[in-house]
């Protein structure tokens, strides 16, 4: 029946596969200087004067029908080496201080002050490029996907190596930005670029961007661009190749197994090359990444895996390109699992050394990109974890105006057993073939995708296939959402992220948004969210039906109300307080079935206030006993030296006997001090009761040169229970770590 669907859909919307779209784009020419510019926050350099003022700013929150109340002024200029951007932020009163989270690089936030402008040199309106200052001159950068559409995003893990400084004066604050043609990717000798610039004030609670931006739509939306004609088009870096090697030594000790200290020295590194001017190797050799911070515990009381995402700076850029295809459920590449294999003796995951890897990726021109991975892994004997070596290849084309067609190949494979050497058609291999087609259409009216994977194994099995389908309408009070996916009982990548196989899924979804004439809301309505799962063996398995509330402050705060009713049909026995295997609760047996109803409430404070929080509470049935769950963050921001947050999470979960009921907990303290725009100090305390955990991580970093760095990490873990004290703060393991790394320009 689905596939009926699917192809009726189709019918209904090919005919805008061909539909033209208006494209009315604002431009303006920007001018090469051969002035010298000194990033001092202070425009007082000629070029400044000789260089196109943009300052025609529209509001895009909280309105978006009229222009910007504060006067914004952009410049921009460049020279051989540089793009240079300045902006000028002009304020109607003196009240007040700007909102400064704290001097750490990769801000972000609503309500907080900054300036920024957005790149697309390719004018493909699918990725982009992000630079930003705030009043203090603390940067932040990050890299668009996916015309930050459905699924696209808006990635500042992203680092790389660019110049900007900040001066704020008595009615307007001051930037000066300058970006290294070596750190973007563009075409040589293109004529244009497609822009956006940007401001967000905390004065008067306002964001706004040239050109205009509907306020349905992220502010960082491609497709809402205008063009930066070059009057002599700039040319790639004749040389564009960077070093960053690393010295790293570290002292660990596993208190559970009684094995001694060990200690550790490594060296290794990454390299750049920009093959072309638009495509980049990146290689690296022994890769560390111990300075990553670690992942934020959660509280996991669902009968599958959760997803954690990629931090290490080697897989972040063009990682669209790579980890976007699917859909969150089924995604073919999942990143994390390079370098983390599990034990077979355990079940556990465990650490596997990454030896090499080499990734080539980027745009051959407007309309096509492509990606090459290959990474080898080493072999763990006491786990019995072979050695494996992952290939990936990508490729992306352009259709239309911003809708595109992928592909995507995966292979993990060993390079050899005991008694043979590699082959294609050999041994313990698994790989995926798929394709993607994602759409847009009527200036983002209209957005969705289409997707088919197949698996492929040694052993020969039945339905190794993914199938889905999206479909979005969003105007500026209405969105509508339709999903469904078909999961094959025997496609389960190696690679991928597949929390659940062998289903059936549907999926609508939609809310619509009243805006009142108020100096209080900005928007309110009604939403709700379905999704139904069955399966051929077990028939009809899940489902969560969910209608809500939401009320949008024009203070940014927010509050929200929902019903959620979920069934829910075990085909296995589970625990639902998701106890350790190793306390023995009784479990809910399998081939039983519950329907529950829950009820909960979010609400969001003012993040501009000094004081500001997070919170979440639901109660209601819960499989066959009930549930009350309470959880939030508590903010204090020391402007503009950090933050101090608690992080808490309280769930009652009580069953009849002999089921076992529980009181989980989860606390997570955290300091992040920022000394200068160059030193940082993070350390935050984690106590999960589900586990029996208390983990402690502490890091500092001193950023002694751009995108260079002394790391000091330190990571300790403790066994921690109510029911057994005698034992508390007995240590688990124990480690120290110190790492340099250095950022050359060759």
């Amino acid at each position: 029946m689905l596939r009926y669907c699917f192809s009726i859909l189709l019918l209904i919307f090919c005919p805008l596969l061909f539909a033209k779209e208006v494209d009315p784009r604002p431009s303006f020419i920007i001018y090469k200087t051969s002035d010298q510019i000194t990033l001092d926050g202070v425009l007082d350099e000629e070029a400044w004067s000789k260089a196109v003022v943009m300052d025609e700013l529209m509001q895009q929150f909280p309105y978006d029908t009229s222009a910007s109340k504060l006067k914004t002024e952009f410049r921009l200029t460049y020279d051989d080496q540089f793009l240079y951007v300045s902006a000028v932020g002009y304020h109607n009163s003196t009240k007040g201080d700007y909102v400064i989270s704290s001097l750490r690089r990769d801000f972000r936030g609503p309500g907080l002050d900054g300036l920024a402008i957005i790149l697309d040199p390719f004018q493909d309106l699918t990725n982009g490029f992000f630079f930003g200052l705030s009043p203090a001159g603390v940067q932040r950068e990050g890299l668009i996907s996916n015309g930050y559409l459905q699924g696209g995003d808006l990635d500042l893990s992203w680092d790389n190596k660019w110049y900007g400084e900040a001066k704020i004066e008595t009615d307007r604050w001051t930037v000066e930005i300058a970006i290294p043609f070596k750190t973007l990717r563009f075409k040589s000798g293109a004529k244009k670029w497609n822009i956006k610039l940007y401001r967000q004030d905390s004065r008067e609670n306002e964001r706004a961007v040239w050109p205009w931006t509907p306020r349905n739509f992220e502010v960082g939306n491609l497709n809402y661009t205008g063009e930066m004609i070059w009057d002599v088009p700039p040319q790639a870096p004749a040389t564009n190749v960077s070093l960053i090697p690393f010295l790293a030594t570290s002292s660990s000790k596993d208190f559970i197994n009684g094995t001694p200290s060990t200690g550790d020295l490594q060296a290794g590194g990454d390299a750049k090359i920009a093959v072309t001017s638009s495509m980049n190797l990146d290689l690296t050799f022994n890769p560390d990444f111990s300075q990553v911070e670690v992942d934020q515990q959660v509280t996991n009381l669902d009968r599958f895996e959760i997803f954690f995402p990629e931090r290490r700076q080697f897989f972040l850029e063009n990682a669209d390109l790579f980890a976007s295809f699917g859909h969150p459920f089924s995604r073919p590449f999942f990143t994390r699992r390079i370098g983390v294999a599990r034990d077979a003796n355990t079940g556990l995951n465990v650490q596997n050394k990454i030896i090499y890897g080499a990734r080539l990726s980027g745009n051959l021109n407007k309309r096509w990109r492509m990606g090459l991975l290959n990474m080898q892994t080493a072999a763990v004997s006491e786990s019995s974890i072979p050695a494996y070596n992952f290939t990936v290849a990508t490729t992306q084309r352009r259709i239309g105006t911003n809708s595109n067609i992928r592909a995507i190949f995966v292979n993990r494979q060993q390079f050899r057993t005991d008694s043979s050497d590699f082959r294609v058609e050999g041994y313990n291999f698994n790989r995926v073939l798929g394709a993607d087609y994602n759409y847009s259409f009527l200036n983002n009216k209209i957005t969705g995708s289409a997707y088919y994977h197949k698996q492929f194994t040694p052993e020969k099995i039945d339905q190794s296939f993914v199938h889905g389908f999206g479909f979005q309408y969003s105007t500026r009070t209405l969105d509508l959402n339709w999903f469904h996916q078909i999961f094959g009982t025997g496609y389960d990548p190696a690679v991928g992220f597949m929390p659940r196989t062998g289903y059936k899924r549907i999926s609508p979804s939609g809310n619509f948004r009243f805006f009142p004439k108020s100096d209080l809301i900005i928007n309110h309505g009604p939403n709700f969210d379905l999704a139904y799962i069955w399966d051929d063996k077990y028939g009809y398995t899940d489902h969560e039906q969910t209608v809500g509330y939401n009320v949008q402050f024009r203070s940014n705060s927010s509050i929200s109300v929902t019903l959620r009713n979920m069934y829910t049909y075990l085909f296995r026995d589970f625990d639902p307080t998701n106890s350790p295997s190793e306390v023995g609760a009784v479990k809910l047996p399998d081939s039983t079935s519950y329907n529950y109803t829950v009820a909960s409430v979010s609400y969001r404070s003012d993040p501009r206030k000094l004081f500001n929080i997070e919170l979440d509470a639901l109660y209601g049935d819960y499989f066959n006993g009930t549930r009350l769950g309470v959880k939030g963050t508590f903010n204090y921001r020391i402007q503009p030296y950090g933050v101090i947050s608690m992080n808490f999470n309280y769930n009652k979960i009580e069953l009849p006997q002999p089921y076992q009921s529980a009181d989980i907990y989860l606390v997570g303290p955290r300091l992040d001090l920022t000394l200068s725009r160059s030193v940082f100090f993070t350390t935050f305390f984690q106590y999960n009761s589900q586990f029996n955990n208390v983990n402690i991580n502490s890091r500092f970093q001193w950023r002694f040169k751009p995108v260079s760095d002394l790391f000091i990490v330190y990571t300790d873990n403790y066994y921690y229970s109510f029911e057994q004290p005698n034992q508390n703060f007995s240590p688990k393991t124990r480690a120290i770590v110190i790492k340099l790394t250095y950022w050359f320009n060759m």
